[in-house]
This record gives structure tokens, C-alpha cells and sequence, in this order.
């Protein structure tokens, strides 16, 4: 089936479209608003009413339009009132007729498991969802099991599409209403003042949140996440969480996802995650989920199956720095944040067994790494280890930012992970040379491209026995895209060029996300490279190069995380 892939609206392109039989099916599912906890079926659908005001119905079959899928929730009645937005289901990517390849068939079964208890399956391809409810919650409860990533899209996502008129407080960055023009590709949106708005600016490091949603008179929605074990990109990882047009309030619970992703998918596993309807106030907490091993769900793991993992500490950590510890391998990621005030300690309980690499992280950046193992139903118990990788610990003649995995300090570093580059509050990106000793980090722009600002000067002055030596330059990137990275001049002699690093394909200066791979690039600077006089200013110039990327801020370019000069 040809789709529209655009988060906006699609229109239904010649197809019957669905909405004539919209009035009758509403009065029927609010009629239910209000019904005993219960699962009831028709040729099309499969009513589940939770007993606490919640009402919501999955599709049974095809209806011939792009815009529905079975597996679909294709109505969410909350006491009497209809949620869902009509002309499109709410759904796995763009339906769960289109995540395979040449595979469009569906199959939606529904059951009663116990008193309490009911259980939706959707199985499409390598791919199963499950929608369940428990009595008197006004929930949905989720899980997505895939043994393949689905292929037409690359990626796995579950977009909750409600009516913005019914919800309309959503994160401002996201919201679309009142754009006027196309910034970039098909995504990204600007106001008639210039001010971006775009789904990819809802984003936070995925250790920050814990839920999205929206709200309107007297009523919340939101998705909580779980632990995320199954997804893609560690405990920094941004992505999209939300987007809000004239018609949908679109929640969007990444599974995973290919913008900026550092490492491979994790299938195998079963991901859960939490609709949950309140009176307004955020929700408090995760729901608990213990009954799910009683539901036959593909990919569930019990508490009694997995492990723990506990640090007594970590020497050398810098106190005016967070620090995290994540465990990943090919089947789980989990992280766990130290705790600075008993030396150091961690923890991480319910992990999946088997050995994982385990990364220290100051902020965001790594500064360890080792391999550890976990044994289902035991704690192992790691000794106290040491910070052996931290490039700040080496002694520096100047240093222009702070090594922690993060362009945050520098110029427009509190703006890029929610509006574009071009956005109207942005101040420059070529502001005046760099002076050391006078300038500060915030005077350094934190994203350099070939066709915006390039060519960004340091000037710095050296004492005469800093003068007779060489020295290496240091040059930390966070994220590269389309094969930049910094060459340099300095006075009248230049660098030879050296290789891109390794880093996602995909879009991510322009879409909100400074994290890829942490990357440092060395120069060595012969002593001849410098002026021969103490009081004369050396002339650092940076470079941005590539031989890939298009134009304008999406030519190639990358974030900064710091630079320094060696003693």
C-alpha cells in the first residue's frame, strides 16, 4: 500500500474516505463511556472499556484507506468524550499494514486473561503489538516485540494522533499552528516571525524524562516510558517526542529511531510503555507492569530472570560534573546515575542477563570503560575503579570550553536542541575572533559548517620557553555531520588533512541533537609554526572540511565540545 509518510494530515488521495460512518460509531463508543470493565467485538472492531472512563477501540480489518490500519486504535472515548482524531488511526510508524516489505497482512486477535485482565495482539510481519487494560485504570498499556527491525521505514515508533482542538497545551516547540513556510525537508516549520517549531525540537536526553503528553479542560494524556531497554543510543539519546498540528495532538513513543543513532537496533525484546489519561496533573510515578508476565506477551523477562549490578565507587570524579553509568550489548541498554556524595556509588537492578560493556560518563562524555556481567536472581557487586580517560586531566597552555561531551557552554549552546540554526533568537554563528585570556567559551561558537562560519579564528600569545617547543592541539567533537571535521592553520603553516570520524548519516545539527560520537582530533604543531616573540599574537585558524553535504546549514559541519592547546 502506497502511503504518505508526513506527519501531517494525508488526504485520502481518491480513496473512499472512512468519515461518513464517523457519527454513528461515536454515539456507539460513547454510549460505552461509561460501561462495566469488558471486551466486546464486532465484524470491525474490538471494544475494550476499562472500567475507570476509558474507552478505546482497535481495528479489525482494512477499511481500503491509507490513513487506517488494522491494529489501529481507531476510537479513545475518556468519559463520554472522543479523543482519537478520525481521519487517521493512531498507530505503529505509518500502520501495521506498512512496516514489511511486500507484507500488508494483519492479524488482530483480543481475549479476557482472567477477571481483570484483557490482552489486544497485533501480529504484522516480524512484528507484534499488544494493547491490554486492567481493571479500573484508565489505561492502555503497550508492548511492541519485533524480531526484525520493519524495513520500509527503519525504524519503530507508536504515534497516540488525538484531537489538538480537545488538547491543545503540547510543547511549544512542537507545536506547528501558525507556521507559515518549510525551513527544512518536510519537518521543519517557521512562524511568521521567523521562531522554528518541529517535532525533533520536543526532544530531551532520554535519562530526563520519564513521560510526554498534552493537556486540555480538566484532562491530561501521556505516554510513560519504561526502563527502555530495547531501544538505541544510551541514556543521552534524543529523539522526538511530540508534535502538535490543527487537527492532531501526536504522542510519539520511540522504540527506536535512525536520526543521530550511534549503534545498532536491539530487536528480540519486548518494549513496554503507558497511555494514561489523568485530570491535567502530570502523571506520578510508572504503573506497575508485574502482572504482565500472567499475559503471554513475546519477549517479556521477569524480575526473577534478570540481575543487578552495584559500584561501591568511582575514583577521580570531578565534583562540579554528573556523572552516569550505562550498560549496553546487542540485546539490552540500561544506565544508573552515580551518586557523588559516597564516593561514587551505583546501581542498576533488573537488568537482562549477560556481559555488557559498561561506560563512565562525566556529563556526557566517556571517561571509562569496562566489561561486566550479570547473573539472573544474583547482585555482583563491582570495587571501587578509577577515571582513566579524562582528557581534562591533562595540562593545557589555554583551554576554550569544557571536555563533558557537550557544546552547551558555547555560543547559542542553550538553543540548539529546540529551534533551528536559522531561527530568529539565534545570535550569530560568526561572531569575532576568539582573544584567549579575554574571551569566554560563550564567545566560541558551539557549531561550525563549511558554509556558514567557517574559517573561525583563536588568537593566543606564548612565553618564550612555550614558544621553543612544539605542541598538540586538541580539537573535541561531539557530532559530525556529512563528513566535517576541523583542519587548522596556524600563522602560515597548515595541518595535513585527516579522516572523517565515525558518525551517524542521518540529519542532526539541524534537528536538534548535538549527540553522536564523542570524537578528539590532534594536531602537532611544530615549534617553527609559532611566532618567534612573546608579545605577538598567534593566529589559530579552524576549518571546517568535506568533501560531502549540501549547502547552507546542511553542509558539513560539527559540534564542539572543547579545544585546548598542550603544555
Amino acid at each position: 500500500m502506497n502511503r504518505n509518510t508526513s506527519s501531517e494530515i494525508p488526504s485520502s488521495r481518491g480513496k473512499i474516505r472512512w468519515q461518513p460512518l464517523l457519527p454513528a460509531v461515536l454515539l456507539l463508543f460513547s454510549g460505552l463511556a461509561r460501561a462495566d470493565f469488558g471486551l466486546s467485538e464486532s465484524t470491525d472492531f474490538y471494544t475494550v472499556d476499562t472500567g475507570a472512563g476509558l474507552v478505546f477501540t482497535v481495528r479489525r480489518n482494512d477499511p481500503g484507506v491509507n490513513t487506517w490500519s488494522p491494529g489501529d486504535i481507531s476510537s479513545l472515548v475518556y468519559e463520554g468524550v472522543e479523543y482519537q482524531n478520525w481521519v487517521r488511526g493512531s498507530q505503529i510508524n505509518s500502520g501495521f499494514d506498512w512496516l514489511y516489505r511486500g507484507v500488508s497482512a494483519v492479524d488482530v486477535s483480543a481475549e479476557t486473561v482472567g477477571e481483570d485482565t484483557i490482552k489486544v495482539t497485533v501480529e504484522a510481519g516480524d512484528l507484534t503489538h499488544y494493547y491490554m487494560a486492567r481493571r479500573g485504570y484508565p489505561h492502555i498499556y503497550m508492548g511492541t516485540h519485533f524480531t526484525s527491525e520493519p524495513n520500509v521505514h527503519g525504524l519503530v515508533r507508536y504515534i497516540m494522533r488525538l484531537s489538538s482542538a480537545l488538547l491543545p497545551n503540547g510543547p511549544e516547540p512542537s507545536d506547528l499552528r501558525g507556521t507559515v513556510s518549510t525551513v527544512e525537508a518536510r519537518d521543519i516549520f517557521a512562524l511568521p516571525n521567523g521562531e522554528t517549531r518541529s517535532k525533533h525540537y520536543s526532544n530531551q536526553r532520554l535519562k530526563d524524562w520519564t513521560h510526554i503528553g498534552a493537556t486540555g479542560s480538566g484532562v491530561g494524556m501521556w505516554i510513560i516510558r519504561d526502563d527502555h531497554e530495547g531501544g538505541s543510543g544510551g541514556p543521552f539519546y534524543r529523539s522526538l517526542l511530540n508534535q502538535t498540528t490543527n487537527n492532531d495532538q501526536e504522542l510519539t513513543y520511540i522504540v527506536n529511531y535512525g536520526q543521530a543513532q550511534t549503534e545498532a537496533f536491539r530487536p528480540g525484546i519486548l518494549n513496554s510503555y503507558t497511555f494514561v489519561v489523568t485530570g491535567g496533573e502530570a502523571p506520578y510515578g510508572r504503573p506497575k507492569t508485574q502482572w504482565f508476565a500472567d499475559m503471554g506477551l513475546k519477549g517479556y523477562a521477569p524480575r526473577s530472570e534478570r540481575g543487578r549490578i552495584a559500584g561501591v565507587g568511582i575514583e577521580g570524579m570531578n565534583p562540579d560534573y554528573e556523572y552516569t553509568v550505562g550498560f549496553a550489548n546487542a540485546t539490552a541498554q540500561y544506565w544508573a546515575d552515580v551518586n557523588p556524595i559516597n564516593g561514587g556509588h551505583y546501581s542498576r537492578k533488573d537488568m537482562r542477563p549477560g556481559t555488557y560493556t559498561m561506560t563512565i560518563y562525566k556529563n556526557e562524555l566517556e571517561v571509562g570503560i569496562r566489561e561486566v556481567t550479570v547473573t539472573a536472581g544474583e547482585t555482583n557487586v563491582l570495587p571501587s575503579i578509577s577515571i582513566e580517560a579524562d582528557p581534562s586531566e591533562a595540562p593545557v597552555i589555554w583551554r576554550i570550553g569544557d571536555w563533558d561531551g557537550t557544546p552547551l557552554e558555547f555560543l547559542n549552546g542553550d538553543k540548539l536542541t529546540k529551534m533551528h540554526p536559522s531561527d530568529v533568537r539565534i545570535e550569530t554563528w560568526d561572531p569575532s575572533d576568539y582573544i584567549v585570556g579575554e574571551s569566554t567559551a560563550a564567545d566560541f561558537p558551539a557549531y561550525m559548517w563549511k558554509d556558514i562560519n567557517n574559517d573561525h579564528v583563536v588568537r593566543f600569545k606564548l612565553d618564550s620557553e612555550q614558544i621553543a617547543a612544539g605542541h598538540i592541539l586538541r580539537i573535541g567533537l561531539t557530532c559530525a555531520f556529512a563528513g566535517g571535521r576541523p583542519n587548522i592553520k596556524v600563522n602560515d603553516w597548515t595541518s595535513t588533512f585527516q579522516w572523517p570520524s565515525s558518525q551517524p548519516r542521518s540529519r542532526s545539527l539541524t534537528t536538534g541533537s548535538y549527540r553522536c560520537n564523542n570524537t578528539i582530533y590532534s594536531f602537532d604543531i611544530p615549534a617553527s609554526a609559532f611566532k618567534p616573540d612573546p608579545d605577538e599574537w598567534n593566529e589559530l585558524t579552524i576549518t571546517a572540511i568535506s568533501g560531502s553535504g549540501a549547502s547552507g546549514f546542511l553542509s558539513a559541519g560539527y559540534s564542539v565540545d572543547s579545544l585546548d592547546l598542550l603544555e
